[in-house]
């Protein structure tokens, strides 16, 4: 299975596999190099870049930018940014900080609706990873208010959902603005799996306008919660904007369907990618 798969978790945000698993599994399964991308952090690239050259293979430093655009989150992949990079270092510690306060209000909000789940269970299921929302869920279904993940999310936990509790974030083009002034490259993840305040999947075209505008370079089309329709829709969005076409598995380790290398993107979309950083 030759390509990258550019959209990877670990436990370093909510994966439940390594960073030397998930390039284990890369590599076991013949890919050229994995993307490095986990939520609002830089810490795994040493450790991915080692565990990478070990393994033959190559990984693609990254990570996987929160913003939000009128209370909808919008996630924008940097590759190849800079982790000294103090303005894309201060936002993105502020994220991670944030995080533990709104998991705490997530967790209030869970009991207003009867569902008693702990924060403290809550931070021993996210260990020594940023709390993020599956680790709620996590605690949700562990309770047995819910049968599994998907399900916490659709009824409580998506965007104005009746256990959401916004964030404080950037817009989606400042987000491309930091991933680029750190020497990186920004492309804009599943844009299908987003919604609008009218219940309307997809994240509007004139907001994609925006973030190309501030430097946006590729739009992940391929993902494996997209449908052929999304996939089609996104190919053409791409090619009227100029943007480059990528694929990932968002791979968290969770289940047998949640695995590494279900999308790939070939090493000449990689090396295009690779050609379009400013630094």
């Amino acid at each position: 299975m030759p390509g990258y798969d550019l959209h990877t978790h670990s436990t370093y945000s909510d994966g439940v596999t390594t960073i030397e698993e998930n390039v284990a599994a890369a590599a076991a399964l013949g890919l050229e190099g994995i993307g490095i991308t986990d939520h609002d952090t830089t810490a795994p690239f040493e450790v991915a870049r080692d565990a990478a050259e070990a393994a033959g293979i190559e990984a693609v430093p990254g990570t996987e930018f929160s913003a939000e655009e009128e209370g909808i989150s919008v996630h924008v992949l940097g590759y190849w940014v800079d982790p000294r990079n103090a303005p894309l270092a201060t936002e993105l510690d502020r994220l991670r900080n944030e995080r533990t306060d709104r998991a705490r209000r997530i967790v209030e909000r869970f009991g207003e609706l009867g569902i008693a789940i702990t924060f403290a269970r809550v931070r021993a299921l996210a260990g020594d990873a940023p709390i993020g929302r599956p680790h709620i869920a996590a605690a949700v279904v562990e309770s047995g208010a819910a049968a599994d993940l998907r399900e916490v999310f659709d009824r409580y936990l998506a965007d104005g959902g009746p256990a959401y509790v916004e964030k404080h974030a950037v817009t989606p083009e400042r987000a491309v603005e930091l991933l680029v002034g750190a020497g990186g490259v920004a492309v804009l993840a599943h844009p299908g799996l987003y919604g609008d305040r009218s219940g309307a999947k997809g994240l509007p075209i004139s907001v994609v306008e925006r973030m190309v505008a501030s430097g946006l370079v590729g739009i992940e089309a391929h993902h494996p919660d997209h449908t052929d329709e999304q996939r089609r829709h996104y190919e053409a969005v791409a090619s009227r904007l100029g943007l480059l076409v990528t694929a990932g598995s968002d791979h968290h380790g969770r289940g047998a369907e949640d695995r590494l290398g279900r999308a790939t993107t070939s090493r000449a979309q990689v090396e295009a990618l690779r050609q379009r950083r400013i630094v």
